[in-house]
């Protein structure tokens, strides 16, 4: 009964008010107000991200660059070392190793330091 109520109001109401034709003051509220309370809300989660981004010191610096074919590694922490690393071909794969895997040069990381992977 209610649902028919609101169905045949809505048929027969003109929608048209004296009072409510323009509402500016009330259109900007509910423009703003939510606007500061999501600000408020995600002040605190912005924080805590960018306090969680800082690494204090990294031991090592690591800057890998994908080519095409291969992958390019420079230490910049030392004398300019870097390297190429080429996929192993299949027929050279020993019974051992993972398939399309194995690379010819490996990535030598230290344990339990902060590194940096540019």
């Amino acid at each position: 009964t209610t649902v028919m109520y609101m169905m045949t109001t809505l048929l027969w109401n003109k929608h048209t008010s004296r009072f409510m034709l323009e509402g500016q003051l009330i259109e900007t509220t509910w423009t703003i107000a939510p606007a500061i309370i999501l600000v408020f809300i995600a002040m605190p989660s912005l924080r805590l991200l960018y306090l969680m981004d800082e690494i204090h010191n990294p031991a090592m610096t690591l800057k890998a660059v994908g080519h095409q074919w291969y992958w390019s590694y420079e230490y910049s922490d030392f004398t300019k070392l870097e390297f190429d690393s080429y996929m192993i071909p299949q027929d050279e794969n020993q019974a051992s190793t993972f398939r399309l895997l194995d690379t010819d040069n490996r990535i030598v990381l230290p344990m339990n330091s902060p590194i940096r992977l540019v």
